[in-house]
């Protein structure tokens, strides 16, 4: 495989972040190459495929400023030393250091070990490394320190684009992190440095390396600003660092889709490809080693099953024996290897190499993207991040996938069913947007709103319904059929029915969740923000008794009919529907290549996986839609139409068209 294209072709990658188990941070200048030959063999036995690693930037570029009178700078030197009359040395790059690297990537290309290399390492494990020359300047915003960064990336990706251990570039590890900037002054330095990599290599993607994206405005660092500048958006799903999360126990249903959840954000509202670039469950502090597996296994099979590009583990080796910083300061960053400092394996070793091989022995040629029931459009003004994580979950618990747009950026993408959970705000759609979804409903598509303190025009017109007034809540709740759902939010509005009809009532008979045509379509209308408050709850997915909001969404989309092939009834499962053949075929946007020897498929064939994202064993009923039966087993037992799913664990089977 050419090195430009390995994150193009399609096949998941699995891979891990890597510093040396010996040193950490520090083993550049504590090279030893016995030791990292040592580890490669290590991970490479252990299945890994992709190591993202890091030339770190004052090892690498170790810039003193010599100055002058008045304070100014006379001349850049390493230490007392004048820097060499070479390409390197008028990079400031140290040459030793680069020699270290060449070695370093001979032994990736022996174990077929492919790199990606964050070039700009000024933050790891939450400590800065600038070198000496600008760590008193913000090196996102000098001119100074810019200059010296696109020589540093030219210089060194000038050197190594040929060798074919690479795989991609990436800006360094979340730069976001090392000073505060504009939204402005994001965009021109990533521009900046991805042009730098442009410039002397075309042949491989470059990779974002941020973590902590928004897609709202106002915010510096934007999902959009870094899909337009860059190849590939990466997470870096840590619960802790994550708005939101951390809620519900590793590896319970909410905490398993964290990862799948704000990847495919990022991916849908950029419009580019995402790479899971790390994870973690942060040490045995947040998860026993039994449960890190069972969060592994899970993370694995639903982010391939949603159309992202990998998973990278945080990190290869544990690093409690260093005493150097960040190690020395935090926790947190000593006991996140793959293996222990001495090279052995903990249980999520095993999961890496029983995912590769059940996927490979798929026997599949391609695996399209999944197909998509339902355009969640994300507004101003709301909590983003909480209302699109609580939507993927109520999606999974229906048993449909969504896709996320965010509603003021681009014309509406084509869909069935349009989503517009927890509104909120004064400006959440311009008005020009807001006139193309009413068209499209009066075409005949679905609408559902949800109404947190937004303001929505033409409400009568659109929902059937009449605001008498509004109100502070105080809680409540509402039945759809003998599911109670929590009336939530900031405001409750006391409505009349109009030519609504009513579907869940309050306790006093005010209507809570309605429905009504409009043209040939059809709005359905919750008077409570749900989505964003159930992002706010513990458990609200997965203990006893919590309330089964996806009964909601279900009718929703039960309503409006859905394309799907089949059916479950139990919430913790999530199925995912991939089209293999025939005219079913034109469903899908893409697809991947898994590996193994392709297997042939008949008309209107499509491959379901079925992923159980609760930590115990469940029975589930996996029902054909009309025109459709069970096909093959191909990992699992075959539905029948009941069968049980390990927990943490998925099955996968093919489902076949009726003539």
């Amino acid at each position: 495989m050419a090195a430009n294209d390995f994150l193009v072709s399609g096949r998941f990658k699995t891979g891990c972040n890597y510093w040396a188990s010996h040193a950490g941070t520090n083993m550049w200048r504590d090279w030893d190459p016995k030791v990292v030959a040592k580890d490669f063999d290590r991970l490479a036995l252990a299945g890994l495929e992709v190591l993202r690693v890091f030339p770190l930037w004052p090892d690498f570029q170790p810039l003193t400023a010599l100055r002058g009178g008045g304070g100014a700078v006379v001349e850049y030197r390493f230490g007392e030393t004048p820097l060499p009359d070479t390409e390197a040395g008028r990079a400031g790059l140290s040459e030793e250091m680069l020699s270290h690297f060449d070695e370093f990537i001979l032994m990736a290309e022996e174990r077929d070990l492919q790199l990606v290399v964050g070039l700009l390492t000024g933050w790891m494990s939450g400590r800065r490394y600038l070198p000496p020359a600008f760590d008193h300047l913000n090196p996102l915003t000098d001119a100074t320190a810019i200059v010296w960064e696109v020589r540093f990336v030219k210089a060194f990706v000038r050197r190594f684009k040929d060798r074919k251990g690479i795989a991609a570039w990436d800006l360094g590890n979340e730069c976001n992190c090392m000073a505060g900037v504009s939204r402005d002054q994001a965009w021109a330095w990533t521009a900046t440095i991805a042009d730098a990599i442009r410039s002397e290599d075309h042949s491989r993607q470059i990779v974002s390396g941020m973590h902590s994206l928004a897609a709202e405005p106002g915010e510096s660092w934007r999902i959009q600003d870094q899909a337009e500048l860059t190849d590939v958006l990466t997470t870096h799903p840590y619960p802790p660092f994550t708005a939101h999360c951390g809620l519900d126990p590793i590896p319970t249903f909410r905490a398993n889709l964290h990862a799948t959840a704000e990847s495919r954000l990022y991916g849908d509202v950029g419009g580019k490809p995402c790479l899971c670039e790390e994870i973690g469950v942060l040490g045995p502090t947040f998860s026993d080693d039994a449960n890190a597996a069972a969060y592994l296994r899970t993370q694995l099979w639903s982010l391939w099953a949603h159309d992202c590009m990998g998973l990278l583990w945080w990190c290869g080796f544990d690093q409690d024996h260093l005493a150097h910083a960040p190690y020395d300061w935090c926790a947190v960053e000593r006991e996140l290897g793959l293996l222990r400092a001495d090279g052995t394996p903990k249980p999520l070793v095993a999961e890496f190499a029983a995912f590769r091989k059940a996927v490979t022995g798929l026997g599949v040629p391609a695996l399209p993207t999944r197909l998509i029931d339902g355009v969640c459009l994300l507004t101003p003004q709301q909590d983003q991040w909480a209302v699109a994580y609580s939507a993927f979950c109520l999606a999974k618990q229906a048993g449909v996938d969504i896709e996320f747009q965010y509603a003021d950026a681009e014309p509406l993408r084509e869909a069935p069913v349009y989503l517009m959970p927890s509104v909120a705000g004064l400006q959440n759609m311009p008005r020009r947007r807001w006139q193309e979804l009413l068209a499209r409903i009066e075409a005949g598509a679905t609408l559902y709103l949800s109404l947190g303190d937004g303001v929505v025009s033409g409400f009568e017109a659109l929902t059937g319904l009449r605001i008498l007034s509004r109100e502070r809540r105080t809680g409540g709740s509402a039945k759809l059929g003998n599911v109670v759902i929590p009336a939530g939010g900031p405001y409750r509005l006391n409505l009349a029915p109009g030519r609504a009809e009513v579907l869940a009532s309050e306790e006093d008979g005010n209507p809570f969740f309605s429905t009504a045509t409009r043209g040939k379509g059809r709005v359905f209308f919750l008077s409570s923000p749900m989505e964003h408050d159930l992002a706010l709850r513990p458990g609200a997915f997965h203990h006893d008794g919590a309330p089964a909001c996806w009964r909601v969404w279900e009718r929703v989309f039960a309503a409006a009919g859905t394309k799907r092939a089949v059916r479950k009834d139990v919430p913790c499962v999530g199925l995912t529907e991939h089209a293999l053949s025939g005219a079913d075929r034109s469903l899908g946007r893409a697809e991947r290549p898994l590996g193994g020897t392709e297997r042939p498929f008949g008309k209107a064939e499509r491959l379901i996986v079925a992923i159980n994202y609760s930590p115990e064993s469940v029975r589930v009923t996996i029902t054909p839609a009309d025109g459709w039966k069970i096909g093959e087993a191909l990992r699992g037992p075959k539905p029948a139409p009941a069968v049980d799913i390990p927990a943490n664990d998925a099955i996968i089977f093919t489902v076949a068209g009726v003539d």
